[in-house]
C-alpha cells in the first residue's frame, strides 16, 4: 500500500470519527441545556465528559486536516484549509469544511480567553459550535468518497436523526416554558386582585376592647 493510499484511508476514517464525535458534543450540549447534566452523572462529571469529547473531536479534526494536506494526490494547502472557497480542488465542498473549521476555531479561542472576554461574549460565540455542525455535515456529504457506502449512509442518517430529535425536544421545551410564563404571571395577578378585593378579617380582641372602652 502506498503512502498516498494510507493518507487517503486516514482522511476518510478520521472524517467519519469527527462526524460521530462532534455529533456527541452537540447532543451533550443540548442535553445539558435541557437537564443541566446527564442522568446518573453529577454536573462536574458532565462538564468533564463534554470537555473530553470536545478535545478528542479537535484532535481527530487535526489529523483529518493533516492527512488532507500531506496527501499529494490532491493539492490542498494550508491556505485552502483556513480561507474558504479559494481551493482549486472542489472549492464549494472544501470551502464549507473551511467555514466549519473557522467557526470551531472561534469557539476554541474564545474558550481559552473566557476569563478575559466575559461569560456573555463566550456564550454568544459558543453558539457557533452548533452552526458549525450542519456546515461540516454538508461538507462531508459533498466531498466524501464513502457516501455511497451503506455504513456511511446509516452513520450520517443516525447522526442527523439524533441531533434533530434533541433539537426538537429543546425547542418544544422552550415553547412550553414561554407559554407557562405569561400564564403564571396572569395567575399571580388574579390571585393578588382577589385577595385585595376580599374584606378584611374580623377585628382582633384587643381592637374590640379598645373600641368598647372608647364607647363607654
Amino acid at each position: 500500500m502506498t503512502d498516498s493510499a494510507i493518507l487517503w484511508y486516514a482522511n476518510r476514517a478520521t472524517g467519519a470519527v469527527c462526524l460521530v464525535l462532534f455529533t456527541l458534543v452537540v447532543l451533550l450540549g443540548i442535553t445539558v441545556r435541557l437537564r443541566g447534566r446527564l442522568p446518573g452523572l453529577p454536573r462536574f462529571g458532565t462538564v468533564s465528559l463534554h470537555r473530553t469529547l470536545s478535545l478528542s473531536a479537535t484532535a481527530f479534526l487535526a489529523l483529518h486536516i493533516t492527512a488532507a494536506i500531506v496527501d499529494g494526490y490532491v493539492n490542498i494547502t494550508v491556505l485552502d484549509v483556513l480561507v474558504p472557497f479559494v481551493s482549486d480542488y472542489q472549492p464549494l465542498w472544501l470551502g464549507l469544511g473551511t467555514v466549519a473549521l473557522d467557526l470551531m476555531l472561534a469557539v476554541l479561542v474564545t474558550s481559552l480567553l473566557r476569563a478575559r472576554i466575559g461569560l456573555r461574549t463566550w456564550r454568544t460565540v459558543h453558539w457557533l459550535a452548533y452552526a458549525s455542525w450542519p456546515v461540516a455535515l454538508v461538507h462531508g456529504i459533498g466531498i466524501g468518497t464513502d457516501n455511497g457506502a451503506t455504513w456511511m449512509l446509516w452513520l450520517t442518517v443516525s447522526c442527523v436523526a439524533a441531533v434533530l430529535t434533541a433539537f426538537g425536544i429543546r425547542v418544544a421545551q422552550a415553547t412550553r416554558a414561554s407559554r407557562r410564563t405569561p400564564a403564571a404571571l396572569l395567575h399571580t395577578a388574579e390571585h393578588t386582585a382577589v385577595h385585595a378585593a376580599e374584606p378584611t378579617a374580623e377585628p382582633t380582641a384587643e381592637l374590640r376592647r379598645t373600641t368598647a372602652g372608647t364607647r363607654s
